[in-house]
């Protein structure tokens, strides 16, 4: 690990407050593990939104009895490329499967492969979730 920097915050007592109450529901052992996580977080997303190398996951729930989505969902997965490093598929019930596509490839690349995803007709409800390769991460 680098060199701790020691720093001062002022907050208002009520934010303190509800944040002290968030980051013990997350069980924190201090403030300073939440605030580097919160700052983690940020650049995360700052990469996630520039064009580079991220990897994702995009979680779907679909109704598999809708006809030729099974067939959709593999030709968009197949179109991507070495984008989509590999794929789970779980039956929920009768008529619903969920899906984890993992993905590595730039920030853009990957917001339209997932929208793409999940604009066709008979997925029901889908989260892309990106992430850092961490290779630029303290």
């Amino acid at each position: 690990m680098s060199e701790l920097a020691r720093t001062g915050l002022s907050i208002d007592r009520e934010l303190l407050a509800r944040f002290d109450l968030a980051i013990a529901k997350k069980r924190y052992k201090n403030r300073s593990e939440a605030v580097r996580d919160l700052i983690r977080d940020h650049l995360v997303s700052e990469e996630a939104d520039s064009d580079k190398l991220v990897v994702g996951t995009l979680t779907i729930v679909y109704d598999h009895h809708r006809p030729n989505l099974t067939e959709k969902l593999v030709e968009a997965q197949h179109r991507a490329g070495s984008k989509v490093l590999a794929a789970t598929h779980v039956h929920l019930d009768h008529h619903n499967c969920l899906e984890v596509v993992i993905m590595k490839g730039r920030g853009g690349e990957l917001h339209d492969l997932a929208n793409g995803i999940l604009s066709l007709r008979g997925v029901k409800h889908g989260k892309l979730v990106i992430t850092t390769t961490a290779k630029d991460l303290p």
